[in-house]
């Protein structure tokens, strides 16, 4: 019979997406090894996200829950933390997940919600944090980790990490080098958040 005395116990991660799931698949290559803190349990996405994908390969349950198909947006935001909610996570990972989060989920995981964002807060929050970081001109702009709250990129900042603007960059090479430098930052701080709980 094996001996599991030194085995890690992992606490279970909900990951949220809705597009390609470049951080989700950097939060699951990260989990293989043998002393990861953390197992991803479930992938919810708001939509039929190619980043679905990831999940499914590895095995792990999927989900998706559609705004179109709920009557308003307090429904939908109910069946959102009921589809979080039953898989039981110590910690909600938003990775790409372009909607905010509402009262149930909030109330349900409050202060364990995660999330990134790809400016260097609280510098260019929203949904264009690239564009508007080179619309300023700034020569530095990076990432973002933070801990969910009810504004838009508003919670306490968890980690940042700083990338370079060039002079040739433009909105997608930009954002390409930072979800670079995002990833790992993402991945510490979920190893770091599970490892103490």
């Amino acid at each position: 019979m094996p001996d599991y005395a030194g085995a890690v116990t992992r606490l279970p991660v909900v990951v949220l997406i809705s597009g390609t799931g470049s951080n989700l698949a950097a939060l699951l290559t990260a989990a293989r090894a043998e002393d990861c803190p953390y197992a991803v349990t479930a992938v919810i996405a708001d939509r039929e996200a190619t980043g679905l994908e990831h999940a499914r390969a590895a095995g792990i349950p999927t989900q998706v829950v559609r705004l179109a198909d709920h009557p308003d947006r307090a429904a939908w935001d109910t069946a959102l933390a009921d589809a979080v909610a039953t898989h039981r996570p110590q910690l909600v990972v938003l990775a790409g997940f372009m909607k905010l989060v509402g009262t149930p989920l909030l109330e349900a995981f409050g202060g364990r919600i995660v999330n990134t964002h790809p400016a260097l807060l609280p510098s260019f929050p929203g949904a264009h944090g690239v564009r508007d970081a080179l619309d300023h001109g700034v020569k530095i702009t990076g990432c973002s980790v933070i801990e969910v709250d009810a504004g838009v990129d508003t919670g306490r900042i968890l980690a940042q990490a700083a990338v370079e603007v060039c002079e040739e960059d433009t909105e997608a090479t930009l954002h390409e080098r930072i979800k670079a430098v995002e990833q790992p930052l993402l991945v510490d701080v979920v190893r770091r958040l599970t490892a103490a709980s």
